[in-house]
């Protein structure tokens, strides 16, 4: 079976998007995601699963850097429900605890309960690796955060179920496919995105101009997330989103423009909406 690279250890949210929305797939973890875009570049992994925001703690800043320098594309994208449980070796009284451990996006996602229980929150690689750890090496003043899997795979004790401080929390995934394997859409399939990348000139009013076309052809540009590419604090390129196929007249057109007024422009992907955002309104 062709494997799928994702960060994390099993039991992780990232193992359970890949099991979920690839089960073709082998999940194959990875430490970190320079290791999961080095699995596909090299070939070790036909596809990746890597999460890019969440409703409460926003943007997976790691991954949006690494992304645009990466030579694959984004095939799909997959809106994963997200449940954080605490977790404790089992015996632990709660009344020792001390300390949280869990990925910095989970301790984000769970301030609520850190702060009620007066706890310090500790980072951790990701949140099934920091149960694992404490299932190896219990500690009665150390709690993690983590999916319900990781807490049933490592042997811990659930004290605190549903902590995360939304009730509708969910976590956006792209699937990712080395360049040259994506297959787009049919223009009629269903709501699409498109996914790029873009440098503007170092001119005045640049991205004003170069976002125009998308205004004056009536596309709809759902994201804009900037990045600054030196010390300079000169050089910034900007990954967007926008509702349609490149194919599609106004799309097209838009698509023009934004070259015209831009240094470098290059497609990541063009996807079919998660039938999600129609649930949601996004």
């Amino acid at each position: 079976m062709r494997q799928i690279a994702y960060q994390g250890e099993p039991g992780a949210f990232s193992d359970a998007a890949c099991r979920a929305y690839a089960s073709g797939f082998e999940p194959l973890p990875c430490p970190t995601f320079d290791a999961v875009f080095a699995a596909v570049a090299e070939g070790r992994a036909a596809r990746a699963m890597v999460p890019v925001e969440n409703a409460i703690a926003g943007r997976v800043d790691d991954v949006y850097r690494l992304l645009p320098d990466m030579a694959l594309c984004v095939t799909d994208e997959h809106f994963l429900p997200v449940h954080m449980q605490l977790m404790v070796v089992p015996g632990t009284d709660e009344a020792d605890l001390k300390v949280v451990r869990s990925h910095p996006m989970a301790l984000s996602q769970c301030k609520g309960v850190i702060r009620r229980r007066g706890l310090t929150a500790e980072v951790a690689p990701d949140t099934a690796g920091a149960a694992h750890a404490l299932s190896g090496d219990p500690d009665p003043a150390v709690a993690v955060i983590a999916p319900l899997a990781a807490a049933e795979r490592y042997g811990l004790e659930v004290i605190e179920r549903d902590v995360q401080d939304a009730d509708r929390n969910v976590t956006r995934f792209l699937t990712l496919a080395p360049e040259g394997e994506e297959e787009w859409p049919d223009l009629l399939s269903g709501p699409i995105l498109t996914s790029l990348v873009f440098r503007v000139r170092n001119v005045p009013a640049a991205l004003y101009k170069a976002l125009g076309g998308c205004a004056t052809n009536g596309v709809n540009m759902i994201k804009l997330e900037s990045y600054q590419e030196d010390s300079s604090f000169r050089a910034t390129r900007f990954q967007a989103e926008i509702e349609g196929h490149p194919d599609e007249p106004p799309v097209r057109r838009a698509l023009e423009e934004l070259g015209y007024f831009s240094a470098e422009v290059r497609l990541l992907g063009v996807f079919p909406a998660d039938p999600y955002r129609k649930t949601v309104g996004l």
